[in-house]
């Protein structure tokens, strides 16, 4: 893989940064004892990321395993007539590159500035194979992602426009709200507006109309980093639809 050096630095981990990381009890991490955190740290380097960067890219070699740690990553399929569909949001906590596959079968990019810790994947795999706490956890992320794109499907498939963006909104609340241990009705959208349309299958156009619709009926308030929800009990029933 290949990162452009005025869009990524190295950067130090101090000693026991795993073992006082807020967000371990979001991901794989949680399932390590003090002894085994100790040495997945040996085996992190730390990485910062500029907006826009790319961490990796579809059908590269898979040679590292990230640990999101701060930022939104984009993560998208670039289609053979040169479109791009973007597959999810990557949020600080979860886990990119753990597929089985020897090349990544996306793209990821920095939304915004994004850190992460980076691991060897082969040092990595080594690491998981002894520890099968630690694949079991890894197995219970694997089925929620999987839940998760049925979820993407049923969305693109079958609802409307405003049911789109709607379940697309209170979907990112809901996991705001797990990182941050509190829900909260502001939600912050690093992302385009470009990005959201190529997530939910519809036009920028459409996202923009639908937006305004939703802040006329007082649904919610456009602010500029993001939206708040003035009715969540009506937004939520949108996603129930």
């Amino acid at each position: 893989m290949q990162i452009t050096a005025n869009l990524a630095h190295s950067l130090t981990l101090p000693g026991k940064q795993c073992a006082n990381c807020a967000l371990r009890r979001l991901n794989i991490c949680a399932a390590l004892y003090p002894e085994e955190l100790a040495q997945l740290e040996f085996l992190a380097h730390g990485f910062s990321f500029k907006r826009g960067a790319t961490m990796f890219a579809q059908d590269n070699p898979a040679e590292f395993v990230y640990n999101l740690t701060a930022g939104v990553v984009r993560l998208y399929i670039l289609l053979p007539d040169g479109r791009r569909q973007i597959i999810g949001f990557a949020l600080p906590g979860d886990f990119l590159g753990l597929a089985l596959a020897d090349h990544y079968g996306f793209c990821a990019d920095a939304v915004d500035s994004v850190i992460a810790c980076r691991y060897s994947r082969q040092a990595f795999a080594d690491f998981v194979d002894t520890k099968p706490h630690l694949l079991r956890r890894i197995h219970e992320f694997s089925t929620h992602e999987l839940s998760l794109a049925h979820d993407q499907m049923v969305i693109l498939g079958r609802r409307s426009a405003i049911e789109r963006v709607a379940s697309f909104l209170i979907g990112l609340r809901d996991r705001w709200s797990h990182i941050d241990g509190y829900s909260s009705v502001h939600i912050t959208l690093p992302m385009s507006r470009q990005d959201i349309a190529d997530f939910l299958g519809l036009t920028i156009e459409t996202i923009s109309r639908t937006l305004s619709r939703l802040a006329r009926d007082k649904q919610i308030v456009i602010v500029p980093d993001g939206v708040r929800l003035l009715n969540v009990s009506s937004m939520e029933a949108l996603t129930k639809v």
